[in-house]
């Protein structure tokens, strides 16, 4: 059974600026769909007695100094931004 319909899938392909055609739409579905799936059988393993695992990827520490680099400036910074308005992002309001 579909956990997720075409409609979510471009829903969310919309909010990540992802250009998705109608067959890779059907295509993400079925994928989504069988990801989420997997995520039930996963609900159902008993981990009762094992111990957390949490941290155990982080060997080193990740932490390092702050550093005061200069700024790429706005052509970089927001060579990707969707709108734009001089130096700044142009956002949709949200807030009436």
């Amino acid at each position: 059974m579909m956990k997720i319909s075409k409609q979510d899938v471009e829903h969310l392909a919309h909010l990540a600026r992802l250009a998705v055609d109608g067959s890779q739409v059907e295509s993400l579905t079925a994928q989504v769909s069988n990801i989420l799936d997997y995520m039930d059988v996963l609900k159902e393993v008993d981990v009762d007695g094992v111990p957390l695992a949490s941290g155990a990827a982080l060997g080193t520490n990740v932490f390092r100094q702050d550093q005061v680099k200069p700024s790429p400036g706005p052509c970089v910074t927001l060579a990707n931004a969707p709108e734009r308005d001089d130096d700044f992002y142009t956002v949709p309001r949200i807030v009436g």
